[in-house]
């Protein structure tokens, strides 16, 4: 019985305005109506595994832990990293977890933004590579290529060694006429980033090759905190590890690599173009989603938002509506995304790092209008749900209450407002507001002040640990 880890970390930007900084590709439904994070998880159904360790960042912490209690998946605590340290570290961190109590289990490292069609292949390689982790292998799953492809780096395999083998080399991400050669040699596979092997045989391989990134985790390890679904490591001693991948650190240097062929139809959905190559198309080769009407339109992906989305005469395009951005882009072209996103970041623009619509532990608002010395916000509380007890030193609000229940502390009152009832929030007042009824509270939050940033925020007592 294996035990899955997920990491669940990592920024996007190739798939720009979908995904953003604090809301990347593996949080998104992109071929399926469940998350790219669900699905990792749910397509070990019918495997016999241990509940998956999820890795992820401090800024995404609750909406990992919100999408695997959707598919009751929340049944370990989640490790968060207190700052992006690569993979190599992130792995050791939840090796040095299972081990903790004695135990020894095979690890199947996989990342939450991948796409495998066929789940029976899948799982099928995954019952064949724990054999070979069992017997002290380092395995890592090697994709069959489809084509020659320059987006991945390969694997080029060595001596056949049982189901697997030998790992001749790893090779960085080649020009188009190196990846030819290699497809057409039959000896190379994607490098898929997806690993299995006993946790304490990672463990001593990267003693061996990389002691520092071992012993900064395991005094990160050595002192945790549990904060709700969460366990936090030692900052300042994860903040000292290096930063390193585990192809550099480990699977690049131990005489123990072995590479398993995986012919599944996977991919890392590394680009508008490869999310067009994964979906289902209609008769014109159009992968279209959301509202849309096309007509005389052929080999495009289109990807509605809130609003209809129509094309006419256009061909082998990229379009993507969000409630803030529109990208249209050329099929061929769309690896240059990053330069908008580059762009956005160098202007001090918002757009690269949140959508309009962002999502708390509480629920989520939508900042749907806003002006030099206003802004107006729909706000969606959970039920059972409270925001933390605060106060604002720029702004004061409005609250409207368009269905639902609230429970609002203004100061010294405490007061319940139904449908159509609003109250108002003065400068300097603390307060906060609560959802205790069954079903979600909608309101609208009218802000008003010489300052509206998201950091004037002075919490006083806060539920979900943001004190």
């Amino acid at each position: 019985m294996f035990l899955p880890i997920v990491m669940a970390g990592g920024t996007g930007s190739r798939l720009w305005p979908l995904s953003r900084s604090v809301y990347p590709k593996q949080f998104l439904s992109l071929t399926s109506d469940n998350t790219m994070l669900q699905d990792t998880v749910l397509r070990l159904a019918g495997s016999e595994h241990k509940a998956p360790l999820v890795i992820c960042n401090e800024a995404s912490r609750f909406m990992v832990a919100e999408q695997l209690r959707a598919i009751n998946a929340l049944q370990s605590p989640i490790i968060l990293e207190p700052v992006g340290r690569n993979t190599a570290p992130a792995i050791a961190l939840a090796a040095l977890q299972a081990v903790a109590d004695g135990s020894d289990p095979v690890l199947l490292v996989l990342a939450a933004d991948h796409v495998i069609a066929q789940q029976a292949e899948f799982l099928k390689v995954i019952t064949k590579a724990e054999t070979l982790a069992e017997q002290g292998a380092m395995v890592t799953f090697g994709i069959v290529p489809s084509h020659a492809e320059t987006g991945y780096g390969y694997i080029k395999r060595g001596n056949e060694q049982g189901d697997a083998y030998q790992v001749a080399s790893f090779v960085e991400k080649p020009d188009l006429a190196t990846a030819t050669e290699y497809f057409n040699s039959g000896e190379y596979y994607w490098n898929s980033g997806m690993f299995m092997f006993k946790a304490s045989r990672y463990l001593a391989e990267l003693e061996k090759h990389q002691p520092q990134i071992l012993a900064a985790c395991k005094k990160a390890i050595g002192n945790t905190a549990s904060d709700l679904d969460f366990v936090r490591v030692d900052k300042a001693a994860f903040e000292a590890c290096p930063d390193d991948s585990i192809d550099y650190a480990v699977m690049e240097k131990t005489g123990s690599a072995v590479v398993i062929p995986l012919d599944a139809q996977w991919s890392d959905v590394g680009s508008w173009s490869a999310l067009w190559d994964v979906n289902n198309k209609d008769q014109n080769g159009n992968a279209a989603k959301g509202d849309t009407i096309l007509h005389d339109t052929n080999n495009c992906l289109v990807q509605g938002g809130d609003r209809l989305v129509a094309t006419v005469g256009v061909e082998d395009l990229v379009i993507v509506d969000t409630k803030d951005a529109l990208l249209v882009a050329a099929k061929d072209k769309v690896q240059n995304v990053k330069q908008i996103v580059s762009k956005l970041k160098n202007d001090q623009r918002s757009e690269h790092e949140f959508h309009r619509e962002v999502y708390r532990p509480w629920g989520k608002y939508d900042s749907i209008d806003n002006g030099e010395r206003y802004q107006v916000k729909r706000i969606t509380v959970k039920p059972g749900a409270k925001l933390s007890v605060q106060m604002h030193h720029h702004r004061a609000e409005h609250w409207i209450v368009v269905s639902g229940t609230a429970k609002v502390t203004n100061g010294d009152k405490d007061i319940l407002l139904t449908e159509n009832q609003s109250t108002y929030i003065p400068v300097g007042v603390i307060h906060a507001l609560e959802n205790p009824g069954k079903v979600d509270l909608e309101l609208i939050e009218v802000q008003s002040g010489s300052y509206l940033g998201e950091d004037d925020i002075v919490r006083f007592e806060d539920k979900y640990g943001r004190v």
